[in-house]
C-alpha cells in the first residue's frame, strides 16, 4: 500500500496563523496552491518582463511541496521558528527527516521524479522566488484579515510588507506595485461596478 498522496491529502488538516485570531482559517494545502500560483506569477514576471531565466517548472513544483514536512510536524509559528539560530537549525533537521520519510512512501520509480522538489535546491533562484510568493501569500492573508476589520494582522502586514521589500527581488517588487493593489478591493470593485 502507497501513502504518500494519502499524506499530501492531510495538508488540508494543518491550519495555519496559529498563534493569532483569524477571521478565516487557513490550512497549508491552500496555502500552498496559492504559493505555487504566486510563484508561477514571479517566474513569468522574471523571465518576460526581466528577461531573466528561471525554470517555471522547477519553482512551481517547489512552490507546491513547500509545506510537505509540516504534515508531520504541523505549523511552527514563524517567532518561534526563526526565535534563534539553534532553534531554526534543529527545526530545518526536523523538516528533513519528515521529508525524507514521507518520500520513503512513493514507490521507487517514483521516488527519483518527485524527490527533487520534496527537498527543493535552497541557493536556486528559482527557491528565492518561491521564498518570495511565500511572503506574498502571508502579506495577502494579512490585507485579507484587516479588510475583515481583524485589527490582530496590522503589525504582521508591516512586518512581512518591509521582509519582502528587503528581499530585493523585482519580480516581487512589480508583483507589489502591480497586483497587490488590486486584493483590496471588493467582488464589486473588481467586477468595476
Amino acid at each position: 500500500m502507497e501513502k504518500f498522496y494519502a499524506y499530501m491529502d492531510r495538508m488540508k488538516f494543518i491550519k495555519r496563523w496559529q498563534l493569532m485570531r483569524s477571521t478565516r482559517d487557513e490550512n497549508i494545502m491552500e496555502h500552498s496552491h496559492s504559493v505555487a500560483v504566486l510563484t508561477h506569477a514571479l517566474c513569468v514576471i522574471e523571465n518576460k518582463v526581466f528577461g531573466g531565466n528561471v525554470d517555471i517548472e522547477r519553482a512551481v513544483f517547489y512552490a507546491l511541496y513547500h509545506e510537505v514536512s509540516e504534515v508531520m510536524t504541523g505549523d511552527l509559528p514563524t517567532p518561534v521558528k526563526y526565535f534563534n539560530e539553534s532553534i531554526h537549525g534543529e527545526y530545518e533537521k526536523l523538516e528533513n527527516l519528515a521529508v525524507d520519510k514521507i518520500a520513503g512512501t512513493l514507490p521507487d520509480e517514483m521516488k527519483e521524479e518527485l524527490y527533487p522538489y520534496l527537498l527543493a535546491d535552497k541557493k536556486s533562484a528559482e527557491y528565492r522566488l518561491v521564498k518570495g510568493a511565500d511572503k506574498l501569500s502571508a502579506y495577502i492573508k494579512c490585507l485579507e484579515e484587516l479588510r475583515s476589520g481583524n485589527n490582530e494582522f496590522v503589525k504582521a502586514e508591516k512586518t512581512i510588507g518591509d521582509a519582502l521589500k528587503d528581499m530585493h527581488l523585482r519580480s516581487v517588487d512589480y508583483f507589489f506595485e502591480h497586483f497587490i493593489p488590486a486584493f483590496s478591493l471588493t467582488l464589486d470593485e473588481l467586477e468595476g461596478l
